[in-house]
């Protein structure tokens, strides 16, 4: 039989497989992070027909004379460039701007993705859509434990952070010294108890001769005096007051004219509170926000990065696994050691350039069409070669 015929069925075989790897990618133009494959061929062991020469003194040397076999496929490579973002507004939609893969655990396998489509489960772990929970670094009292093993990352969704008791208050502004002897003025702050019981400190200025006296009292009984004496509106007597364990600093009070801005700007203490949300930062780390305004870092995501990220196998539900050639997953925070960041609310689109994939359905068309053709010409050649017997 005719080589040719064998060349034709390589041929179509190859360029079949380069319609299924196209048509694939087309068909995940809109899958989320997914990236495109690309067909290598190359060409089969070539049959010796005649050996090379040396040269001689009185001839020169020959060229072999080789007849190919066809063409064989030599492997199909993983695209793994960036893919557009796609803005979501889910704050549990996570990208990798940059290099990474986000682990995930799936049945007990560890796999890797590009795909941040996560949802909270019932027990508070984040999970992609096929139930993959992703991995990372949960925090202790708000500390994140990186560097260990890595753990279902898991929004505490009935966490409580503790109440703190107020020690320290601090009050700005200014007290007009035009004020009549006598005036008085009254400003008061919520403080907390170490339950976190909110009681009403008070305090009250009254103008005197020489500047202004403070007086402090909560309701528990307890008070405190000071004294505020100015020079040029500059605070150069009294300043400081305790009231029932809370020390009030008003060093930062002034006693110009015609000005009345003193207030509380701050105290350090909390009630108890629940979580109500969370933000992602860029570099992965997860912030949960409490009901009494305290903010706590709940966990860590963690990404994973290769030496060679082409020798990933895909595991379906654009995940992938580790393999031989692909080297062992090395971890680390987002931003670090070349790994990317994150950005929340946003998703990863396909890479698939569409105009790249219709451009090699047609090549692999006319590839396919031109092995038919030596198929069918190798046959009419053998018909004639039948016919030479009638």
């Amino acid at each position: 039989m005719l080589r040719s015929l064998y060349s034709g069925i390589s041929g179509l075989r190859s360029h079949q497989t380069m319609l299924d790897v196209t048509g694939n990618n087309i068909a995940n133009v809109n899958t989320t992070a997914f990236k495109s494959s690309a067909v290598q061929f190359q060409d089969t062991l070539s049959q010796l027909v005649q050996g090379a020469g040396a040269p001689q003194g009185q001839t020169g040397g020959t060229n072999p004379a080789q007849i190919g076999l066809g063409v064989l496929v030599a492997g199909i490579s993983t695209n793994f460039t960036q893919g557009a973002a796609q803005a979501t507004g889910r704050s549990t939609d996570i990208m990798i701007n940059g290099d990474g893969f986000f682990v995930m655990k799936v049945g007990g396998e560890t796999v890797y993705t590009r795909a941040g489509s996560l949802d909270p489960d019932a027990l508070g772990r984040l999970v992609g859509p096929g139930g993959a929970i992703l991995q990372g670094w949960n925090a202790v009292n708000g500390v994140i434990q990186q560097g260990g093993a890595l753990s279902d990352i898991t929004i505490p969704l009935k966490a409580v952070t503790p109440a703190a008791a107020t020690t320290t208050s601090a009050v700005t502004g200014n007290l007009p010294s035009d004020a009549a002897v006598g005036d008085q003025l009254v400003r008061d702050i919520s403080v907390y108890d170490a339950n976190g019981t909110a009681r009403k400190l008070t305090l009250t200025f009254t103008k005197t001769g020489t500047g202004w006296d403070v007086a402090g009292s909560d309701p528990t009984g307890a008070t405190g005096t000071s004294a505020l004496t100015f020079t040029n509106g500059v605070l150069t007597g009294g300043g400081a007051l305790t009231v029932g364990g809370v020390a009030v600093n008003l060093g930062a009070v002034t006693g110009y004219s015609g000005i009345t801005t003193v207030a509380f700007t701050d105290q350090n203490g909390r009630a108890a509170g629940t979580l109500e949300s969370f933000t992602l930062d860029k570099d992965g780390t997860i912030t949960g926000l409490f009901s009494n305004g305290d903010k706590q870092a709940v966990g860590r995501i963690a990404l994973a990065t290769f030496v060679n990220p082409g020798g990933l196998e895909k595991g379906g539900g654009s995940t992938y696994r580790a393999t031989v050639n692909s080297g062992a997953a090395q971890l680390g925070g987002p931003g670090e050691d070349g790994l990317g960041q994150l950005q929340g609310g946003s998703l990863e689109m396909s890479n698939v350039d569409l105009s790249q994939e219709f451009t090699n359905l047609i090549v692999a068309q006319r590839g396919f069409q031109a092995n038919a053709r030596i198929i069918t010409t190798s046959d009419e050649v053998l018909q004639e070669l039948t016919n030479l017997k009638r």
